[in-house]
């Protein structure tokens, strides 16, 4: 039997809808009230499919078969593989209204569930609970799911191009100019105060470059909701729950204390844009010993004017707005605060990123390089990877040698200590 996991420690509250600084308005989820996963109190994996259908009336989610996404991935070729994660792999398709009347023709990212996974199903379930009910335009949008006997699928709109992971460090591209950073940041941080401030606040938990989705234009969307949690409600201060997340973007006090807030995630928020200022990532084992964790070693700086070109990402060539990072810095600074109460709210980083995204007149006017290494191995210059492979190369957060079976061993192997390596986005 399947059971759908019961967590007790989850508690609820509510505030006003608010605008965001684009004037849009931070809507709340009004056709239904939203459910949580208490609600779908442990659902047998011949009644789930049911269960959620009923729970989720009016959610706009599809619920397809096993069939038809077998034709729209054409049996999940491998012509059509995009990556694979811990959840298990993903796959390109296409729908339009010939697989079901009134689909909107689009290509989708099919996820589909390794089954021997570590918590695989909870995850599944989350994921669709709340992306079902949750829309926002920096929230990836969830088209359906499939539970058909022991097969747990998701659908989601494609990103073509792909991760923030894969844009800021894959080693053969051209560097994200400073403009393209603060608006990823911005729009991620859009998706934060959305979730913070919602009917019932949700403590996303789980805040890293891997899981912020790019569209064509890079708009920023946060996916894989497999952790989140509802926030906390009245006088509670805090979530309770089991540590999860993963090493180097978690707030220090969530690790020591199991306590959950929304500062957590804007701790989180602080790590990513961090990234995005040096090029470098939250945990780097390659690097020198006192640089291989990226706030112990760059923090101590963000304060400094004198000291942040040392931290700034070499691949911007300069090309950044001197007063823009040093503002991003200071906002990244307060983010990675060890006291919680010291970090910023996330409506504050939105509302300080949406004046940097305006500092562009002190950007200097110079060209970008194309460097090549001399290895072998290396395209030579003037080389493209095809659409495909660049496609590919984002959604595979990982090497391929890291295929589903090496992560279940890796993970079953560090059962006995609760946190796990950040190599490309894997959790403790």
């Amino acid at each position: 039997m399947v059971m759908c996991f019961e967590d007790p420690d989850n508690i609820y509250s509510s505030k006003k809808a608010k605008k965001d600084q684009d004037g849009g308005v931070i809507t709340k989820q009004k056709s239904f009230l939203r459910l949580s996963i208490l609600d779908i109190s442990n659902p047998s994996s011949t009644t789930l499919s049911e269960d959620l259908s009923i729970s989720l009336a009016g959610s706009d989610l599809h619920e397809f078969t096993l069939a038809e996404l077998k034709v729209i991935t054409q049996s999940f070729s491998s012509n059509n593989f995009l990556g694979e994660g811990g959840f298990g792999p993903v796959h390109k398709g296409f729908i339009d209204d010939r697989l079901r009347p009134g689909l909107k023709a689009q290509p989708v990212a099919v996820k589909l569930l390794d089954l021997d996974g570590l918590q695989g199903h909870r995850e599944w379930l989350t994921e669709v609970v709340f992306l079902g009910q949750l829309k926002h335009p920096n929230l990836v949008k969830l088209i359906g799911y499939c539970c058909e006997d022991e097969h747990r699928l998701l659908v989601y709109e494609f990103m073509p191009r792909g991760s923030l992971e894969s844009q800021l460090f894959r080693r053969y591209s051209v560097s994200l100019p400073w403009s393209t950073r603060m608006k990823i940041a911005h729009g991620a941080a859009k998706g934060l105060q959305f979730l913070h401030e919602a009917e019932k606040p949700v403590i996303y938990r789980d805040f890293k470059a891997s899981n912020i989705l790019l569209d064509s234009d890079y708009t920023a969307k946060l996916s894989d909701f497999g952790l989140a949690k509802d926030g906390p409600e009245g006088d509670e201060t805090h979530v309770s729950t089991r540590v999860m997340g993963t090493q180097g973007y978690a707030a220090p006090e969530y690790i020591m204390t199991g306590h959950l807030t929304a500062k957590s995630d804007v701790y989180s928020f602080g790590v990513v844009l961090l990234e995005l200022l040096t090029g470098r990532r939250s945990v780097n084992k390659k690097r020198a010993t006192r640089e291989q964790n990226l706030v112990d070693w760059a923090r101590p700086m963000l304060n400094e004017p004198r000291k942040l070109g040392r931290i700034m990402d070499p691949r911007l060539e300069g090309q950044f707005s001197e007063s823009g990072a040093r503002k991003a810095a200071a906002l990244a600074y307060q983010c990675l605060s060890y006291r919680p109460k010291n970090r910023p709210c996330i409506s504050t980083v939105v509302s300080i990123l949406q004046d940097i995204k305006a500092y562009n007149d002190d950007i200097p006017i110079g060209t970008f390089t194309y460097t090549v290494s001399s290895s072998p191995a290396t395209p030579s210059p003037g080389v493209r990877l095809t659409s495909l492979q660049n496609t590919r190369n984002h959604y595979n957060s990982r090497s391929p040698a890291h295929t589903a079976r090496n992560h279940r061993l890796n993970l079953r192997n560090q059962l006995n200590s609760p946190m796990r390596n950040e190599a490309g986005g894997e959790r403790y």
